[in-house]
């Protein structure tokens, strides 16, 4: 019997199923209880703007810290050491561009989505088509991440080889994801999100302080470990270039990476909107300082557990476990704690799928139903204060039936990977929009639409054909090869490229509308008219 076939009968799939259902009844009782009060579009879309700063912060980092952080980070250090948590300082790095240049202004002048921001001083209906069409974009890429982590998972938790298994659960995944959003809203998802914040964070914990002591408590000695583990590479775990910097292209494509990963948070539709369930601009900036510690203190942990598995489990059966890098966690936490471990942290790693998904898919139901229904096609003569919801929940199950196929064809990539793309994606139609109309007197509804659609389309088609579509070392499509594009990440080209579309799109067109940027200068600072532009 190989290592590998040890490592997945080692786990007790019955007991992992009954962890798991545990936590789906409980959050199913707690979203169907957040329910009574869900009546209209701010109690669907916002929570009714009920929950204060440190609640928010956390839910916030249940937001964030998605299958990514926690299977794909862990995965990456284990394997590739010292480059996998450069993901890790990315993604925490990105919370200054949110906290500094976004967060407080963003809830002072918008309602419930990106597009009420960027629309406020343009022409509504093309604005915030163009905004919608971004978050559901964002949001999809985001969505293939979580579903391929799902798929990867459950290979370890329920011993699942087979192409039909894995695809049943992704789509288990997907429907559960549909009902807590269907049901609950943004209330509803917010507490899924705070109980797995906390489940998350006390399980790493507890992992963390395992794999510390079986070390003596000594880094040096766990880093030590993880590079007699590896073999004759390990010593290049903990030196800089074991993935990226071999080549003139692979130090661009970290470049690139990084770049995304820093201006990406700031764009990203699920975290924007967290902003508006808190009732002032004080509390969105008290939220935001509670996110950074708790998603600072799990990416400390995330380094301990990544040389934790590569010291324990080893690359070499890392990579040939179902999911390869996806399964480090899991597979360490069995390792440590045999199968009841194996089993929570798995229910954990599922939790942290299903509400960061739930988050994704309430977003883009939410920009489509608000933007695109309620503003572009009814021009802001809603039928009645039901119909926005109605609308938001039908396209809640289209999202969620796409992420299921989605999913599918994504399963076996890596998920931190693919999150990075989705944050190029963000920080390329997004941000420089965001920032343009927040900061910027000339910018006008060209700008906006040159960055937005302009950022979305370079984006999508460098990522296409790129290597990571087809043609790299571990392709989406296998078997052909029609990249022309260098880098797997697109970000060092998209994001420049965005902003210099908002730039010529503003200084070619001769549309200007002054005295709206004041006012909206006077709210984004002082949040004056902010309750009142709430309320309706």
């Amino acid at each position: 019997m190989t290592a590998l076939a040890a490592g997945v009968e080692g786990s007790n799939p019955t007991l992992n199923i009954i962890i798991f259902a545990i936590f789906v009844a409980i959050t199913l009782v707690i979203v169907f209880r957040a329910s009574r009060n869900t009546r209209t579009a701010s109690d669907y879309y916002a929570a009714g703007r009920s929950f204060t700063g440190p609640q928010n912060g956390i839910a916030i980092s249940g937001d964030y810290l998605s299958a990514a952080s926690f299977l794909g980070i862990a995965g990456a250090i284990a394997v590739n050491g010292y480059d996998g948590f450069l993901y890790s300082i990315g993604f925490l790095v990105a919370w200054l561009v949110a906290l500094l240049l976004v967060a407080e202004l963003l809830r002072n002048t918008g309602k419930f989505t990106l597009g009420d921001v960027v629309a406020f001083r343009m022409r509504q209906r093309p604005i915030r088509a163009a905004a919608a069409v971004s978050t559901l974009a964002v949001s999809f890429f985001y969505l293939l991440a979580q579903m391929a982590g799902a798929g990867g998972l459950v290979n370890l938790l329920l011993g699942i080889t087979g192409e039909w298994g894995q695809n049943l659960v992704i789509a288990v995944v997907g429907v559960l994801m549909i009902v807590y959003v269907l049901i609950g809203g943004m209330k509803g998802t917010t507490w899924v999100q705070i109980i797995k914040a906390v489940l998350l964070i006390l399980g790493a914990l507890a992992m963390t302080l395992w794999v510390l002591g079986k070390f003596g408590f000594n880094f040096s000695h766990l880093l030590q470990g993880a590079v007699d583990k590896g073999g004759k590479t390990g010593a290049a775990l903990l030196d800089p270039g074991k993935q990226y910097g071999k080549t003139g292209t692979s130090k661009l494509d970290f470049l690139s990476l990084g770049i995304a990963l820093v201006l990406g948070t700031a764009g990203l539709p699920h975290v924007l909107m967290r902003f508006y369930t808190v009732p002032t601009a004080k509390d969105a900036r008290k939220s935001v300082v509670w996110a950074i510690v708790l998603i600072g203190i799990f990416y400390l942990f995330t380094l301990v557990l990544g040389y934790g598995a590569g010291a324990l489990v080893g690359p070499e059966k890392i990579s040939k476990a179902p999911g390869t890098t996806n399964s480090a966690a899991p597979l360490l936490a069995l390792e440590l704690g045999g199968p009841v471990l194996l089993g929570f942290i798995s229910a954990v790693a599922f939790a942290t799928i299903l509400a960061v998904v739930a988050g994704l898919t309430i977003t883009a139901s939410a920009s489509f139903a608000h933007d695109v229904y309620a503003n572009v096609i009814k021009k802001g003569r809603v039928d009645s204060k039901h119909a926005e919801v109605r609308v938001a929940r039908i396209t809640a199950l289209v999202i969620g039936a796409l992420a299921i196929v989605g999913g599918i064809l994504a399963k076996n990539q890596n998920v931190a990977f693919l999150v990075a793309l989705a944050f190029a994606v963000a920080a390329s139609a997004n941000l420089p929009t965001l920032l343009y109309s927040l900061f910027w007197k000339r910018f006008n509804t060209a700008g906006a639409l040159w960055s937005m659609y302009g950022g979305l389309v370079i984006t999508i088609v460098l990522i296409v054909f790129s290597p990571a579509v087809s043609g790299g070392a571990k392709p989406m499509i296998k078997g052909v090869d029609f990249h022309w594009f260098p880098l797997e990440n697109p970000g060092l080209v998209s994001i420049p490229a965005s902003f210099l579309l908002g730039f010529l799109g503003t200084v070619l067109s001769r549309e200007r509308n002054d005295k709206k940027y004041a006012e909206m200068e006077v709210r984004s600072l002082t949040g004056a008219h902010a309750e009142k532009a709430s309320a309706h």
